[in-house]
């Protein structure tokens, strides 16, 4: 089985003064749209990609356990800290003095910490284990 390597977590700057153009109208994904006026407004990534910004990091992906769900190495992902754990939530998990990425998964007997890679075995969490959820996965960023 593969090894995952750590992971690089970061603060978001809210008070950056950095503005980054945004065309509001959207664009087609299907059959192109005609088009209407270019309305440019400023959009702060910061901002827009954090509902709860004093509960929110951005966390550095290293690994690939979880290329299935769209998550691969050298990404960046969005987590809240403030959100609910959930069953079929991808959570950064603290589980045995490491961080990793992983789903939970509520089983009736256990919870399960699934990979989204065949590679990886699912991790299943007892009592013998210390685990905390430390923050749901809200979005992802990645390089095309």
């Amino acid at each position: 089985m593969p090894i995952e390597k750590p992971l690089t977590f970061y603060l978001p700057d809210f008070k950056s003064e950095l503005k980054i153009p945004i065309i509001n109208e959207g664009v087609s994904a299907g059959f192109p749209s005609p088009s209407a006026d270019f309305i440019e407004k400023n959009i702060d990534l910061n901002k827009e990609l954090s509902k709860n910004p004093l509960a929110t990091f951005y966390i550095k992906v290293k690994g690939n356990s979880m290329i299935n769900a769209g998550i691969n190495d050298k990404d960046v992902l969005v987590v809240d800290r403030s959100l609910e754990p959930q069953n079929n939530k991808i959570a950064i998990c603290f589980i045995d003095g490491e961080f990793t990425v992983k789903r939970i998964k509520l089983d009736k007997e256990c919870l399960l910490l699934m990979p989204e890679n065949e590679k990886y075995a699912p991790i299943k969490v007892t009592e013998e284990n210390q685990l905390i959820i430390w923050g749901i996965v809200t979005y992802v960023i990645k390089a095309l």
